[in-house]
């Protein structure tokens, strides 16, 4: 699942081309770096961050942007209910600072969005600035009788159906469902934290 991703960079420019590929286990440490550097220490006590403590991310639905080397983006799904209705969350999606003029964000949402339509699921939901997402084609018309186990502002929480009708009634809180970590991945994930 490596994409080569053609940037519009300008030509006299020392910008890279990046890949996007499968997350790897050996991008754990660079992954948790970049997400520290994009969203703070505090990260873990975000509401989201409830839905996948402890939780694998959906079969095939972490995806890696590499740069000579280098991991400089990161998306993950996770599957959910969404008030009974299965779904995924995306997120978090990342990119490193120093090149967020790259369009990495955008391939990487483009990426596991399609992987995510063509692996079967119905929506995805994510928590986030509407004005940016809804390019995606997310929207809050189908969350408004939704709720996430922590505070989150209203018109943040968007989703987008791949399937016509996949949110339509759903009401009430968004839970986990996806598979449980090993306990062995949990305690490395905690030392990861610590470290």
């Amino acid at each position: 699942m490596t994409a080569l991703r053609k940037t519009q960079i300008d030509p006299t420019s020392k910008a890279a081309p990046f890949a996007i590929r499968a997350e790897r286990a050996v991008d754990v440490a660079m992954r948790e770096a970049l997400l520290d550097a994009s969203f703070g220490e505090t990260r873990h006590g975000r509401t989201c961050q409830r839905l996948r403590d402890g939780r694998a991310p959906a079969a095939g639905l972490a995806l890696a942007a590499m740069r000579e080397g280098k991991l400089v983006g990161t998306v993950r799904l996770w599957h959910v209910s969404a008030g009974g209705r299965p779904a995924l969350v995306l997120g978090p999606l990342a990119v490193d600072p120093a090149c967020r003029e790259l369009g990495i964000g955008a391939a990487l949402m483009q990426q596991a969005l399609a992987a995510a339509r063509a692996r079967g699921h119905a929506a995805v939901i994510l928590l986030g600035d509407a004005p940016y997402y809804a390019r995606f084609g997310f929207s809050a018309a189908n969350t408004g009788e939704l709720s996430l186990p922590g505070p989150f502002e209203r018109d943040r929480l968007l989703a987008i159906e791949f399937t016509t009708g996949a949110l339509d009634g759903a009401a009430g809180m968004i839970v986990p469902t996806g598979a449980a970590l090993p306990k062995r991945r949990v305690v490395r994930a905690l030392q990861a934290r610590a470290a």
